[in-house]
């Protein structure tokens, strides 16, 4: 099928990369930069202007709400530029700001695929975690207070102008949240593999980005200053981050949605508890791509693809739990009774679910969560 890459003007990578954007800022005559920053960087979104309207986010999972008060924000400042800078959520809210702040469409107007009006402002992308992939993708995610789901807004328009990514701006992210956000980018890059939609220019992003997370992440927890793997999880990151916007996720993203927005769990730690679970049970659908996945993750090869994959799964299976993530919805106070609702809802994100190599209906999804629940590990589902 043809597909479209809407790439990312100007991208920096590397250590000193934050200083190269409040160069670039000056470069282009930015006056009255609007920063949305979280609190921890609040030091390095003060070095990028010095007259920068800075708006410090606290929501580790944004709301409709909070966009809002942040847009009303930006009004009242009158920026000449918007910058994003931390994890998922502070660039999800400031790619919105850049484009809705001075427009007169509405959020409601804008939500969906290809909705967005346009974006007048410039917008600059700085993570400072190794996740979400934000920065190059053309996806906001917001939690809609009213229906208490995840919405998106997905648009051309907010794939930002420029964007600069510093490891060194990671080291300081506690190992819980390297964690999980490391977990994220991982599922961007194996459900871009393993998808409906999967395309031969998107593969080589999807399984580089498997190496490099994979092999670096244990060490990222537990030594948080080593730069290497930094490095590498900035880097799988941003491939995760690169295929999403021609290619996208599936029914691991689908099904973690409810947990965020019913239980406040943190969008990584909610997709590592599905992951496992969720591709064991796709791998009959599409073997060959999983085997594929199970050798870029460190597997060895077996006997067949279904072999190779399922060892694939067992080596993910062990390397989240050596992250130290709590992998049972029940020591989360999630009620067993519930699952029939977060299923329902997790069926009902079918932007994503109908990437899914397998069709998952309400009895599957059901039995997913019910592993989940158990923080069970089988062979079989």
């Amino acid at each position: 099928m043809p597909l479209t890459l809407q790439q990312v003007p100007e991208l920096v990578f590397g250590e000193g990369a934050l200083s190269r954007a409040g160069e670039r800022l000056q470069a282009m005559g930015v006056k009255r930069p609007f920063i949305v920053a979280v609190p921890y960087v609040r030091n390095h979104a003060e070095r990028l202007h010095p007259d920068a309207h800075i708006d410090v986010s606290t929501q580790n999972e944004p709301t409709d709400g909070h966009l809002e008060r942040l847009l009303e924000a930006a009004r009242a400042a009158q920026p000449d530029a918007v910058v994003g800078i931390g994890g998922g959520s502070a660039l999800d809210v400031a790619k919105l700001v850049a484009a809705l702040s001075n427009s007169t469409q509405t959020l409601d107007q804008a939500w969906g695929i290809g909705n967005l009006a346009g974006r007048n402002l410039p917008l600059f992308c700085i993570p400072t975690t190794s996740g979400t992939g934000s920065e190059v993708s053309p996806n906001s995610i917001l939690l809609d207070e009213k229906s208490q789901s995840k919405k998106a807004v997905i648009s051309p328009h907010l794939v930002p102008d420029a964007v600069f990514i510093d490891p060194a701006l990671t080291i300081t992210v506690p190992a819980p949240v390297t964690a999980a956000t490391g977990l994220d980018a991982l599922t961007h890059c194996i459900e871009a593999y393993a998808n409906h939609f999967a395309h031969p220019l998107v593969d080589t992003w999807a399984l580089d980005g498997i190496r490099h997370i994979a092999g670096h992440l244990v060490t990222a927890v537990g030594q948080p200053d080593n730069m290497e793997a930094r490095t590498h999880l900035s880097l799988g990151s941003l491939y995760g981050g690169l295929c999403l916007g021609p290619v996208n996720t599936a029914a691991v993203h689908a099904l973690a949605y409810p947990l965020g927005s019913r239980h406040h769990i943190a969008h990584g730690h909610s997709i590592a508890l599905l992951l496992p679970h969720v591709l064991r049970f796709n791998i009959p659908a599409a073997p060959e791509r999983y085997a594929a996945i199970a050798l870029a993750l460190g597997a060895e090869r077996q006997a067949n693809d279904e072999a190779t994959a399922l060892a694939g799964i067992n080596l993910l299976w062990r390397l989240i739990g050596e992250t130290g993530l709590e992998m049972r919805l029940s020591a989360l106070r999630i009620p067993e009774s519930e699952i029939p609702l977060l299923a329902a809802e997790g069926l009902a994100v079918t932007r994503l679910m109908r990437n899914n190599v397998r069709p998952i209906a309400q009895p599957e999804a059901e039995q997913i969560y019910r592993a989940a629940f158990d923080g069970r590990w089988e062979s079989e589902l």
